[in-house]
C-alpha cells in the first residue's frame, strides 16, 4: 500500500513490459508499453505484435487488427479499472458481410507490429489500477464465413476468437484534473445541450488532443471576454477593419453576438468531436449545439493569432442558431476585410469576421 501511495505522488503510469498470448491458430500477440511511465495527460500507446508461428499462413479479419497508422475500429482492447470495466468509446460500424479483400494475410513464421494510441479509445483519465488485454471474438476472425449444409454442424474446432491469457497491471495517477471526459454516446446524451461548464469528448479524442482543446477554449474564453469589454466601451479601428463603417444598429448587433457567445463559452456544456480527417479547421450543425467537430488544420494552428485554435472555436461557437446563427459569406482576413467595406451588413453575420475581431490579429484599438 505504501508503494501504491508513492507511485500515486509522483503522478505516473506503469506498464507491465508485454503480455504474451498464444492462440490455437499460431498467432502470439504481444503488448508492450511504448513509455514505461507516464501522467493522464499525456497519450497512452501500446505496441501490438503478431506473430505467426505456425507454418502456414494465416488470415485475420482487418476489422478487428491495428491499420498501418494504428487506428482501430471496434474495441479489440478490454480494459478494467479497479475491477470495472471501461467502455469503448470509439465507433461501431454496420458492414456487410467479410471476403477476402476484408483480411490480413500473416506469412508464416512473420511477424506484423503496430503501434495503438489507448486513451482516445478508452478513458484513462481516473487515477486507479488498470488491466488491459487483448479480446476479440468473431465468427468470420479467421475466414469469411460459408454456409453450413443442411443437417450438418459447423465444425467444433472453428477458432473465432484472439485473446490474451495475461493483462499488464497499469496504474494511473493524476496529473491533469478531469474537466474533460471522453463522452459515451451509448449511455450520455453527447450532444451538450445542458448548463454548466462540462466539456466531453467524442470521436477518440486522445488525452494530448483533449489537452489542446482545453487549452484552446481557455483563450477563446480570454478572447470573448475582451471583445465584450471593447463593445461596451467606443468604435475604433478594430470595429471598422472588420465590421465596417458604425451604425448603432450594426454595433449593437455585434455586441448581443459577443454576449452570447462568452454564455455559451462560459456556461453551456460543450462537445469536442476528433474524428474528422478533412483539410478544413472545424465545422459544426447550427441546429446541434454546442458540438464541434474539429479537423485537420485544426491541430495545426497555433494556440492564439489569425486563424488559431481559439479563434475557430469562438467561429464555429457563432454559427449556432441560439447563438449568433452566423454565416460563411466569406473565408479569410483579406475577404473580412473588403467585405466590411462593400457590406458592413453582411460582415456582421459572417463568422470569420467575428473570429478575426476575437483575435485582434494585428493588435488594434
Amino acid at each position: 500500500m505504501k508503494i501504491r501511495t508513492i507511485l500515486a505522488l509522483i503522478a505516473t503510469l506503469l506498464f507491465s513490459t508485454f503480455v504474451s498470448a498464444k492462440v490455437h491458430t499460431g498467432i502470439e500477440v504481444k503488448l508492450q508499453s511504448v513509455k514505461q511511465s507516464q501522467g493522464n495527460d499525456e497519450d497512452v500507446f501500446v505496441k501490438v505484435t503478431y506473430h505467426n508461428k505456425s507454418n502456414q499462413n494465416i488470415k485475420i479479419l482487418k476489422w478487428y487488427m491495428p491499420d498501418e497508422n494504428g487506428e482501430v475500429e471496434e474495441g479489440i482492447f478490454k480494459i478494467s479499472r479497479d475491477g470495472q470495466v471501461i467502455d469503448y468509446l470509439g465507433p461501431h460500424y454496420k458492414r456487410p458481410a467479410a471476403v477476402d479483400a476484408d483480411y490480413f494475410e500473416l506469412a508464416a513464421h512473420k511477424k506484423a507490429v503496430f503501434t495503438v494510441e489507448l486513451s482516445g479509445l478508452y478513458d484513462f483519465s481516473e487515477q486507479g489500477y488498470y488491466q488491459v488485454e487483448l479480446d476479440v471474438d468473431n465468427l468470420a476472425l479467421y475466414g469469411p464465413l460459408k454456409p453450413i449444409k443442411p443437417g450438418k454442424d459447423q465444425k467444433k474446432d472453428t477458432f473465432t476468437g484472439m485473446k490474451s491469457n495475461m493483462a499488464t497491471s497499469v496504474m494511473v495517477a493524476k496529473v491533469r484534473a478531469a474537466k474533460g471526459k471522453p463522452c459515451n454516446p451509448r449511455k450520455e446524451d453527447c450532444g451538450g445541450n445542458g448548463s454548466g461548464d462540462d466539456v466531453s469528448f467524442t470521436g477518440a479524442c486522445s488525452n494530448s488532443e483533449q489537452n489542446s482543446i482545453l487549452s484552446a477554449l481557455d483563450a477563446a474564453k480570454t478572447m470573448a471576454n475582451d471583445s465584450v469589454s471593447y463593445l461596451n466601451g467606443n468604435a475604433g479601428s478594430r470595429y471598422t477593419t472588420w465590421f465596417g463603417t458604425y451604425s448603432n444598429s450594426r454595433w449593437n448587433k455585434v455586441a448581443s453576438n459577443f454576449d452570447s457567445i462568452k454564455d455559451a463559452l462560459d456556461n453551456k456544456s460543450k462537445t469536442f468531436d476528433c474524428s474528422c480527417n478533412q483539410r478544413y479547421y472545424a465545422y459544426v450543425y447550427p441546429s446541434q449545439p454546442y458540438k464541434v467537430y474539429l479537423c485537420k488544420a485544426f491541430w495545426s494552428a497555433s494556440l492564439t493569432g489569425t486563424d488559431s485554435k481559439a479563434g475557430t472555436i469562438i467561429h464555429e461557437i457563432s454559427h449556432f442558431n441560439v447563438v449568433a446563427g452566423t454565416d460563411d459569406i466569406v473565408y479569410g482576413q483579406t475577404g473580412a476585410k473588403n467585405l466590411a467595406i462593400s457590406n458592413p451588413d453582411d460582415a456582421v453575420k459572417n463568422a470569420d469576421s467575428h473570429e478575426y475581431f476575437a483575435e485582434n490579429t494585428p493588435y488594434q484599438n
